[in-house]
């Protein structure tokens, strides 16, 4: 297995055979990110990445999950997407699950045939981040897609029979936007209708479009209380039919695990503790990307 520079995947993803089939994001222009920056993305040779996924198999047969990376792995083409996940197939005979990193925009440049085919050789679960749904939000991080490009995405993908794995980013619209960044978040994941949904917080890296801004006092991160009081929100307003929520993620000052909304008052109750003073919150040596 042969990697280049840096490989991120979710905190799900932990136990999940990762194979690098393209190198950085085709969008890589968001404000506050810094994983792939300076990195022109490229698809890798095809022939290596089969070649990686066979020599995976022999090692780790047992393997039950794949997760093709880098940063939106959706955008390669249908008939590269049929190889690798054909072998996958191949080389792990229990594989239950395929997913990756996608934007708004590959799904909505994916055919409803493309995806239906995707899914039925075994992509099962995109994860998406629009980390916002405050459109003035969205515009100042360079997203690259709206509110309604993210709904449509999500319908797209859920009638291709894909799960879909949300990741929202507290503190994106900074303290001047915070409350219409978390409202319309929420009503984003309502109308996203995600089966997963995750909670990440925003840390300003040096050297970032994002910093830059901060240094010159036209962006301001809000303070603990005011991302948990974002987060709150959230979850209070959110009306997903059944979405697993987590804030695992080490940039998270509370780790909260549940179901909405069925787990809406508990979670809630664990998050006015973190407010009150009454649960601890992750301290920030222990924080992290």
């Amino acid at each position: 297995m042969r990697y280049e520079g840096k490989v991120y995947r979710p905190p799900s993803e932990a136990r999940s055979y990762i194979v690098q089939a393209t190198i950085g994001c085709s969008h890589n222009l968001c404000t506050y990110c810094d994983m792939y920056r300076g990195v022109d993305f490229r698809e890798r040779d095809l022939t290596d990445v089969l070649e990686d996924i066979e020599a995976a198999g022999r090692h780790v047969p047992g393997a039950d999950k794949v997760f093709v990376a880098d940063g939106d792995a959706l955008v390669m083409g249908l008939g590269r997407w049929c190889s690798i996940l054909d072998a996958a197939r191949d080389a792990f005979p229990g594989l239950r699950q395929a997913s990756c990193y996608a934007t708004a925009q590959n799904v909505l440049d994916k055919t409803p045939e493309e995806l239906r085919e995707l899914r039925a050789r075994g992509l099962s679960l995109l994860y998406i981040g629009p980390e916002s749904g405050d459109a003035e939000t969205l515009r100042r991080i360079v997203k690259g897609a709206t509110f309604e490009d993210h709904a449509d995405a999500a319908a797209k993908a859920h009638a291709a029979g894909m799960e879909i794995s949300v990741i929202t980013l507290l503190g994106a619209g900074g303290t001047d936007r915070t409350e219409e960044h978390a409202r319309e978040t929420a009503r984003l994941i309502t109308a996203m209708d995600p089966e997963y949904l995750a909670a990440l917080t925003l840390t300003i890296i040096p050297g970032t479009p994002l910093d830059r801004m901060a240094e010159k006092g036209r962006f301001e991160l809000p303070d603990v209380t005011g991302l948990l009081t974002e987060l709150r929100t959230i979850v209070g307003e959110a009306q997903p039919t059944d979405a697993l929520f987590r804030t695992n993620h080490a940039s998270n000052y509370v780790p909260i695990e549940g179901r909405l909304p069925r787990d809406r008052d508990r979670l809630l109750k664990t998050i006015d503790g973190a407010l009150n003073g009454e649960v601890p919150l992750r301290p920030e040596f222990l924080r992290g990307l």
